[in-house]
């Protein structure tokens, strides 16, 4: 029947999402309290994911997320790559500057796509596989703006991850289980940002309607 779920998988997923919120982790006990489900369920549901190793326990015995989820993260961004790449590639040849998709990695923000414009002197090189915290730049600021809840379309930065670079980015918003954004960077002083920051809020948007 439509609708039908299965409540093992449900419970599974929740575990999961719980402990992957627990930076220091939970004893069996803590997480069937706080999934409020009986402690033999719960430590069913965690042997089973452990033989997967999506959960495994510190040297305190204190359930943590496992590196089988790492794996399943890596296996996604190929796709997020193939989806974001015509976004990206639009929005670099729109405003001449380097585009790029970031998502949320713990503390940290991750370049995943990188698309440069083709009819530019110059512009800025950037990586995929760049990281610097999402407190910094504008990539990860926009994606805080979504975890905050903060309506605010885009964010525009300047100089704070390299000397001179300036930074755009909105979030990807309403994607489950995706913190993520779209931004620019470039060293051009004279460019607008009053222009630019729509046409990067609507590539985030155009983004999060393909990946929906």
């Amino acid at each position: 029947m439509a609708g039908e779920t299965s409540q093992t998988l449900d419970r599974g997923l929740r575990v999961l999402d719980v402990l992957a919120a627990t930076p220091d982790g939970l004893t069996v006990t803590e997480l069937a309290t706080l999934l409020e489900v009986n402690r033999t369920i719960v430590h069913r549901l965690v042997s089973t994911l452990e033989t997967h190793a999506l959960v495994r326990r510190d040297d305190r015995g204190r359930l943590r997320i496992g590196l089988g989820v790492l794996q399943l993260a890596t296996a996604v961004q190929p796709v997020l790559r193939d989806v974001a790449t015509p976004v990206l590639r639009r929005l670099a040849e729109e405003v001449g500057a380097t585009a790029h998709l970031t998502v949320a990695d713990g503390d940290e923000a991750l370049a995943v796509a990188v698309v440069e414009p083709s009819w530019t002197d110059f512009h800025v090189g950037y990586r995929v596989g760049a990281r610097h915290l999402l407190s910094q730049g504008a990539a990860g600021k926009a994606i805080l703006l979504a975890r905050d809840g903060d309506p605010t379309p885009y964010v525009a930065t300047t100089g704070e991850l390299q000397a001179g670079a300036r930074g755009l980015a909105a979030p990807v918003r309403g994607v489950p289980a995706l913190e993520a954004s779209v931004g620019i960077v470039t060293v051009d002083p004279e460019i607008d940002t009053a222009a630019v920051g729509p046409a990067v809020a609507r590539a985030a948007a155009e983004l999060a309607e393909r990946l929906a």
